[in-house]
């Protein structure tokens, strides 16, 4: 293998966690502002971009499932890890699908007017920052970047140690996408261990597929959904949706958005 796994031991985790969810409010800032036309412009310079890298992407995957074996992990774990051209063209084609969808963000939901005049709707705002901890299953990391986008909302991506190599190679082509939104992407994934479990980084969503283990060793990281309860919808990609209610805006005599 010849790109080794660089890890942050020695250094305060914790820290390190908390500059990456600062840097990921301010370019949340950006993304909430973003144009449905500049975030499907990204979206599509990313499916390009995963197409156009796809050898590095593969190189990157070869050097994951060749440690993996050596760790004597399992067949089906290494179907989960393992990637090919056919894997990736689809990886570009979902990415292609989210951004054929209509921009929830600014959507009216429900809208009426009070006696006294005063006009309320229930607008679709961005969450904010997401935080999405997922196993070895590389196209995730495609996946969950372009539904973000896609909503407006930045995310920061904790994938399984077992595939770093392969989601840090896809990374980079969501990188070259994100580059015509400005600021650039946090590159800085740190890679030993459950580092969220010390993350105090402020987070407005954190969403992790199975394993109640990593779960329970969790802190109580964030704050109520704003609005209430959340309703769960099957969304793209068949990935399961926590959709927050949105939140209501009063303006008298005129409508209005709450950013």
């Amino acid at each position: 293998m010849t790109a080794p796994l660089k890890t942050i031991e020695g250094r305060d985790i914790a820290a390190v966690m908390r500059e990456i969810g600062a840097r990921a409010k301010v370019a949340a800032r950006t993304l909430a502002l973003a144009p449905s036309a500049q975030k499907d412009a990204a979206l599509a310079a990313i499916a390009n971009a995963i197409r156009a890298r796809t050898r590095q992407i593969l190189a990157a995957n070869a050097e994951d499932l060749a440690e993996a074996r050596a760790a004597g992990a399992t067949p089906a774990f290494i179907d989960r890890l393992a990637l090919d051209a056919k894997r990736i063209e689809v990886m570009a084609a979902s990415v292609e699908v989210v951004r054929q969808l209509p921009d929830p963000v600014g959507t009216v939901t429900d809208a009426w007017t009070r006696p006294n005049g005063m006009r309320i709707e229930r607008v679709r705002v961005p969450l904010g920052v997401v935080g999405v901890i997922f196993e070895s299953r590389p196209n995730v990391t495609a996946d969950a970047g372009a539904l973000c986008l896609k909503a407006g909302n930045a995310v920061i991506l904790r994938g399984g140690s077992e595939g770093f190599r392969s989601s840090r190679a896809i990374h980079a082509a969501l990188a070259a996408g994100l580059y015509l939104l400005r600021p650039a992407p946090e590159s800085r994934t740190p890679s030993n261990g459950p580092t969220l479990a010390d993350w105090k980084a402020p987070t407005d969503v954190l969403l992790q597929t199975p394993g109640a283990e990593l779960l329970a060793r969790l802190p109580v990281l964030l704050s109520p959904v704003p609005g209430g309860e959340a309703d769960e919808r099957e969304g793209a990609l068949g990935a399961r949706e926590a959709t927050p209610r949105s939140t209501q805006t009063k303006v008298p005599h005129r409508k209005g958005v709450e950013s």
